[in-house]
């Protein structure tokens, strides 16, 4: 571990520092003013002390709408002075999502994703292939400054360039592979085309988009490592916010910092642990941009149960997908994830797929392109398999090798529209 004595705390000790630190944050809002504290003094809030632990489902929300609303700077809880740098989103779902940190923040910063890289077996002198991108996405220097606060040696190399990519994982022989579920497949398959051998890496720390057990056998078979998960959010502090330790099983969410709650996306009550609910973070120590009660969007479920690598923190789920992501399909509601575990599961497809929701016409289609593993067309298979699992009825185009895009630099792009015009792939009909 890289802290121990915050990782692996009693429950007590640790209820008793969130305690008195959401008070901190309480004051700290109330007296910044602004829409946080406006609403706390609505709430009839008058200070920390009137916040129990207990109460937080009581509080009000802060949403992505809040940040919006405020930009760039109307949230700041210190002097814009202060502000040591300036992160944000992609604005892929409309405007760029800004968030501000002072030196503090990007040291707290630091320290989440130096504990990230330890629970996925980094340490001092270990070498940590950065193949996140960077920039205003957080996913790169997140793990950059993570690497140099844990005293590894980190490679910079961001996204694309995927042949230098592979040459820099042979000549420099690194331990830990850091990058988006989806490059690491294009890493693997790159790699053995070029008959790399990467055998000195142990472990891979990806995340920036959901993704299922099944692309994690995927990835684990064309690449020589244990996959472990990291979740995070720019408006929360980025990459660190929780991640799985070796043992694969949750994501271990630094609660001393950021207090993490499961709510009913529809009502916002309080959902119990074990069922999937939206995750709402609070975040106690931050600075600049502290948040109360951010719902993040993100589903995935909680647990309180141990760990066998000795953590006491909070687990988390992987994400199953966003609440804005959820399909309607002839009736059906379905995450993309979903649909990604029933065709991996099957064994019949390569990992790379893209679905293709045609609106062309009042009732809504979904298409699902896809690539056999082996020859053959299982694409009557597949959509019985959707159909069986998840009561989806789809239209399955096996596509020739090569047809699905591949990632290079960024996300994955899993769903596309199909408003008008011409098919996004072809072959589709």
């Amino acid at each position: 571990m890289f802290d121990p004595k915050a990782e692996a705390m009693s429950r007590d000790e640790r209820a008793a520092l969130q305690r008195h630190r959401l008070w901190g944050l309480v004051d700290r809002l109330l007296a910044a003013g602004g829409v946080q504290g406006e609403r706390l003094r609505e709430a009839g809030v008058k200070g920390g002390a009137d916040v129990t632990l207990a109460d937080l489902h009581k509080l009000p929300f802060t949403t992505k709408q809040d940040l919006w609303d405020n930009y760039p700077f109307g949230m700041l809880t210190v002097p814009r002075d202060q502000v040591a740098a300036v992160h944000g989103s992609s604005g892929t779902r409309g405007r760029p999502t800004l968030v501000a940190y002072t030196r503090a923040d990007l040291d707290l910063w630091a320290s989440m994703c130096a504990r990230s890289l330890s629970c996925a077996g980094a340490g001092p002198g270990s070498i940590i292939h950065n193949a996140y991108g960077y920039g205003l996405f957080t996913g790169g220097i997140g793990i950059h400054q993570g690497a140099v606060a844990l005293g590894a040696t980190v490679v910079p190399m961001s996204g694309g360039m995927t042949e230098r990519q592979v040459r820099l994982l042979t000549d420099l022989r690194p331990d830990v592979l850091a990058c988006t579920p989806a490059y690491a497949l294009r890493l693997g398959e790159a790699a053995a085309e070029a008959g790399a051998d990467l055998s000195w890496l142990k472990a891979g720390i990806f995340g920036a988009e959901p993704w299922t057990e099944e692309l994690r056998a995927a990835i684990e078979r064309v690449l020589p490592i244990k996959a472990v998960d990291i979740y995070g959010l720019s408006e929360v502090i980025g990459p660190g916010v929780a991640t799985e330790c070796l043992e694969q099983n949750g994501l271990h969410v630094n609660e001393d910092h950021f207090v993490v709650e499961a709510v009913d996306p529809a009502t916002g009550t309080p959902v119990a642990d074990g069922e999937p609910g939206e995750l709402v973070f609070t975040t106690p120590t931050k600075q600049a941009l502290p948040l109360l009660r951010y719902r993040t969007g993100d589903i995935a479920s909680l647990t309180r149960a141990a760990c066998d690598c000795g953590r006491s923190l909070v687990r988390m789920s992987k994400v199953t997908g966003r609440a804005d992501d959820m399909l309607v399909i002839r009736g059906v509601n379905v995450y993309p994830s979903e649909v990604e575990r029933v065709l991996l599961g099957t064994g019949l497809v390569v990992p790379h797929y893209q679905l293709v929701v045609d609106r062309r016409k009042p009732a809504t289609r979904l298409l699902v392109a896809c690539e056999a593993a082996a020859g053959g067309d299982p694409a009557e298979e597949l959509a019985k398999a959707l159909q069986a699992e998840l009561g989806l009825a789809a239209d399955v185009h096996v596509l020739p090798s090569g047809t699905v895009p591949r990632v290079e630099v960024g996300k994955a792009v899993r769903v596309v529209p199909w408003e008008t015009g011409e098919a996004p792939l072809p072959g589709l009909a």
